[in-house]
């Protein structure tokens, strides 16, 4: 299993034979300016939330590649409107069983609504069970005790906002690294605005005195999970 980092929340998990896209906020990216999403082929695109830093190419990529999109259930409604009806909606506490494994939507405490305007349902995080991994994506997110539901998971690692401002920043993602009982961490939700841009080396330095192990990988970096 690997992942690859896009930038912001957007990333690339390659599990049970197949690509799941996350959260595809790339071409307005300008800090993705080398990613061409075109050359993106997603079996799957998980939708956290609406906002436009979690969708800005969602049609577009689910309209090219043909993926499958998994959202919640107004956002599936969302899609169906834009012509886009390969989608599994879903629901906070369910989950389901695709073909590279099994996907479970659990809370996340953010907002959400669409870029026109239309509600977007509540925010979400999943849980990836793949290739006998755990993998949680936690979206955008407040510290929330919710969280700590999720420490019987054996999680293998977990992707966790860390731009402070509009989720929680690095203080609560070791918080939450604890609430959660996993160790391996990779930052999301970052760097992409002036208001969550972040000091990288003070950052990794608070993870490595709380004992974890952060990861911050490069856009279009690719590393093993």
């Amino acid at each position: 299993m690997k992942t690859t980092y896009y930038g912001q929340s957007a990333l690339e998990i390659v599990a049970g034979g197949k690509k799941l896209l996350f959260d595809p906020f790339i071409s307005p990216n300008p800090l993705a300016k080398d990613i061409d999403i075109h050359s993106l082929t997603p079996d799957y695109i998980l939708v956290s939330h609406g906002h436009g830093d979690h969708v800005a190419d969602l049609l577009e990529i689910a309209k090219s590649s043909g993926a499958k999109v998994i959202c919640i259930a107004e956002i599936a409604g969302w899609l169906g409107t834009k012509g886009i009806e390969n989608v599994h909606g879903m629901n906070i506490g369910g989950g389901f069983n695709f073909d590279f494994g099994r996907v479970k939507m659990v809370n996340a405490v953010h907002s959400s609504t669409l870029p026109d305007g239309s509600p977007g349902g509540n925010p979400a995080g999943f849980l990836i069970y793949a290739e006998g991994k755990v993998i949680y994506f936690a979206g955008d997110t407040a510290l929330t005790y919710d969280m700590k539901l999720l420490a019987d998971e054996n999680l293998d690692w977990a992707f966790l906002p860390i731009g402070d401002n509009y989720t929680m920043g690095a203080d609560d993602a070791i918080k939450a690294s604890a609430f959660i009982n996993c160790k391996n961490i990779i930052g999301i939700h970052y760097d992409s605005f002036p208001v969550i841009k972040i000091d990288k080396d003070e950052v990794t330095e608070k993870f490595i005195k709380a004992g974890l192990n952060l990861k911050l990988p490069a856009i279009g970096e690719t590393i093993e999970l």
